[in-house]
């Protein structure tokens, strides 16, 4: 008998039919000879509508109680999927993340994992259960009630895989798996079997929406391998795991786009040590987190500096650059419109000519390059945010994906 976990998202249980249609799945995966856990999110739409229940009662809500409410909406959903599995005749067990034995650290509303003790869902399991677990949330070792941040529910399901030891982890959305680029721009492209660790993180960090990094960190830090796929198909999805020999064939795993993107340029910083460390300590003290860095060649003792970030953290941005700019630089550029596309696959690192054909192809479209950042696995550009469509169907021909 074979140990599952699979975590459902909240558009697979965004209503009580979908929640019955979860409670089938569940069902069949353990009539098939397998024990389940069952990791699910809050209904979808839910968690929006407590943080707005909370801004209409409190401006600025404290971090601990919005925890406290926001735990509510997975717990909503795991006592009616337990309660689905028992209409169709079967038993099931719902557990809060604190039940399940997930302690975190005691930072509120994006806490870390750092211990879960799967006594009682083992328990639970030896005793003929399906055990449904509430994701996204856990408590300190004081007791107090936290939650995990985005993806925290993926966390949830790839955490207590690792836990209890699972044979296999199954992360249920609403997308067939991981494509080489999102349909929705590149008609083209297609589901890919397998990918990397490695893979999956640089594609998630460049703007695919299937899986949050940090999910994919874990997973590859505890070796479990998991499978991304639809909960309203019986298709098979995308196998997460280490990569093989047979993965470096494949130049070029995927293409991703990722919008909203702004650049800040801080020109004729002095070329002096310190400086740049000045410019980032006001951005990391402002909580802002920073994407590709570039700084120009020194001419006449200055140089610019130019680095993206999220454009809705532009604002916070100049706020804290703008008192320094009199003391390192001349003044400051901000730009949004733009937009990050990048090439992926562990295939490069054995394979060259990679950066030629990528520039080769937006050449072809007159889409100019602002920025370029490489990693061993990854090849970044910044471009104008209107040409994005055109340059990731362009970059997915070009590598023949």
């Amino acid at each position: 008998m074979s140990l599952i976990v699979q975590k459902y998202g909240g558009t697979s249980v965004g209503d009580p039919a979908r929640i019955l249609n979860v409670a089938r799945r569940v069902i069949a995966t353990q009539q098939a000879g397998h024990q389940v856990v069952v990791v699910v999110s809050a209904m979808s739409g839910v968690t929006d509508g407590l943080i707005k229940l909370a801004k209409a009662v409190c401006d600025t809500p404290p971090e601990r109680e919005m925890d406290m409410l926001l735990a509510t909406g997975e717990q909503t959903t795991i006592a009616l999927t337990a309660m689905a599995i028992h209409s169709l005749g079967h038993h099931a067990v719902s557990l809060t993340g604190a039940q399940a034995g997930i302690v975190t650290d005691g930072v509120h509303t994006k806490a870390k994992i750092q211990n879960i003790s799967p006594r009682k869902i083992h328990g639970f399991l030896d005793a003929g259960n399906i055990v449904v677990v509430a994701g996204f949330q856990g408590e300190t070792h004081e007791g107090q009630t936290t939650t995990l941040g985005r993806g925290g529910s993926d966390l949830t399901a790839i955490a207590i895989a690792a836990a209890i030891k699972a044979d296999l982890c199954q992360i249920f959305t609403d997308v067939e798996g991981v494509f080489t680029c999102d349909p929705r721009i590149v008609p083209t492209a297609h589901k890919i079997e397998e990918i990397s660790y490695d893979e999956m993180l640089e594609m998630a960090s460049s703007g695919s929406k299937v899986m949050q990094s940090r999910s994919v960190e874990f997973a590859k830090k505890f070796g479990v391998p998991f499978e991304v796929r639809s909960s309203f198909t019986n298709n098979p999805g995308t196998i997460v795991k280490e990569e093989s020999m047979s993965m470096e064939q494949v130049v070029i795993r995927g293409v991703s786009i990722e919008r909203n993107q702004a650049k800040v340029t801080i020109t004729e910083v002095a070329d002096t040590p310190g400086s740049a460390s000045r410019i980032f300590k006001a951005i990391a003290d402002a909580g802002i987190i920073v994407d590709m860095i570039v700084q120009n060649v020194s001419l006449a003792g200055t140089t610019d500096i130019s680095f993206t970030l999220n454009k809705d953290e532009l604002p916070k941005a100049r706020k804290v650059l703008d008192p320094l700019v009199c003391e390192i630089g001349k003044s400051i550029v901000a730009q949004d419109g733009i937009a990050k596309l990048s090439v992926v696959g562990i295939g490069m690192r054995s394979h060259s000519g990679t950066a030629a054909k990528l520039f080769e192809a937006l050449s072809a479209g007159n889409i100019n390059i602002q920025m370029i950042s490489t990693s061993e696995i990854k090849i970044a550009v910044i471009i104008d945010e209107a040409k994005a469509a055109e340059a990731a169907n362009l970059v997915h021909e070009a590598f023949g994906l």
